[in-house]
């Protein structure tokens, strides 16, 4: 007589941290797209592993990376102090000790069919404490170029990869080819829906006469957004300014209070961003990769204005050798960027065909299906052969 599992639906774990990177996000646009392929087929669980299981203070990463980042410098020293193969194998090995009780305390609470991770910190940890008879373990890097080794853990059956730099820093870390999937960094699919430009801005109460520059200081509101804004508006009067505050409740009220010699909107943390994107003609923001994947598959060219130190140096010149964008650190630097592109709408549109040619939006789909492929229990909990 043969044996068949109960009948149940096949659980799916995702790791994630609210640590920069857009890892939520990343996660998010993957369950957006599993949602849409299997309606209701599968159970997810979605933990934050810094907040919900980290030893003290790890647990605190979350809420102080936004601070930690403010000092560009001494974030990038000490990037660079822990990065490398062997450093981060060192590391990994080092803390296991210490972090051990709560990666095995995570898999007990949160049984899985398949583990999802978005995190550089959580793959090793967590495949440690599943033992040698684990589930499928699949991690998608959501650094877009210069990418931690710690993404690159050796025993993870599959690493997904957003471009060719990082698949070759893959191989690089150990990892075999079959192991390595190019599909993209996970973005939603709304930014690459075609819309009707004059539409949406005439949704969104914006002029249809002006060039519209939109700027953004990721979810935090980082950057110098104020000082940009006003060199913009001096040396640009004939555009309109939206700029996107994210979390930071002073800057939007600094912003709101000010006088503009331009039509300015302010806005908060927002969850339209694909429409913002799809109205706008150019976008203002530090070099992360979730904004600049969600900006190629928009076709929306940008000026990169800030980065973090080491993990954000490999995405700036990503984009300007693309064509994709400009570099251009500095509030005096950015409003002539802005300038230029105004005055020569073709180069924009030379950098929007860029961002076209590179982009890759169906990256989450592409994700989820590979997820799909190797959950053991599926068709009603049959095992997988």
């Amino acid at each position: 007589m043969t044996l068949h599992p109960p009948t149940r639906k096949p659980r799916i774990l995702v790791l994630f941290s609210d640590t920069g990177g857009g890892h939520r996000s990343a996660a998010q646009a993957v369950i957006e797209a599993l949602e849409e392929k299997h309606p209701g087929d599968f159970e997810l669980d979605m933990v934050d592993v810094f907040k919900a299981y980290a030893p003290y203070p790890l647990n605190r990463a979350p809420e102080l990376y936004p601070a930690m980042v403010k000092i560009p410098n001494l974030w990038g020293l000490g990037y660079r102090m822990v990065d490398g193969r062997r450093r981060a194998v060192f590391m990994m090995d080092s803390l296991w000790p210490w972090i051990r009780p709560a990666a095995k305390q995570l898999v007990r609470e949160h049984p899985m069919d398949l583990g999802f991770c978005v995190h550089p910190l959580f793959s090793a940890p967590v495949i440690r404490a599943l033992g040698k008879h684990r589930p499928p373990f699949i991690t998608a890097v959501t650094d877009l170029v210069t990418a931690p080794n710690y993404w690159f853990y050796r025993r993870v059956d599959i690493c997904v990869v957003p471009t060719e730099q990082v698949r070759r820093s893959a191989l690089h870390n150990g990892l075999r080819p079959e192991q390595v999937k190019l599909l993209g960094l996970p973005i939603s699919k709304k930014f690459a829906q075609i819309q009707d430009k004059r539409i949406v801005r005439a949704n969104l109460g914006w002029p249809q006469d002006r060039p519209v520059v939109l700027m953004v200081g990721g979810g935090e509101g980082m950057g110098p957004l104020y000082d940009t804004a006003r060199s913009i508006s001096y040396t640009s009067p004939e555009c309109t300014l939206v700029m996107i505050a994210g979390r930071n409740q002073k800057l939007r009220e600094r912003m709101e209070k000010a006088d503009w010699t331009v039509p300015t909107f302010t806005y908060g943390f927002v969850n339209n961003m694909p429409d913002l994107m799809s109205a706008a003609d150019i976008l203002v923001t530090k070099a992360g990769p979730g904004t600049i994947s969600e900006a190629l598959a928009s076709g929306l060219p940008m000026i990169l204005n800030s980065r973090i130190p080491g993990q954000e140096d490999g995405n700036v010149r990503y984009v300007v050798e693309e064509g994709a964008g400009r570099w251009a650190p500095g509030t005096d630097r950015t409003a002539r960027a802005v300038l230029r592109w105004i005055a020569n709408p073709k180069l924009r549109e030379s950098a929007a065909a860029a961002c076209k040619r590179i982009a890759r939006p169906q990256a989450a789909e592409d994700i989820a299906d590979l997820i799909w492929d190797w959950l053991p229990y599926k068709d009603n909990g049959s095992l997988k052969s």
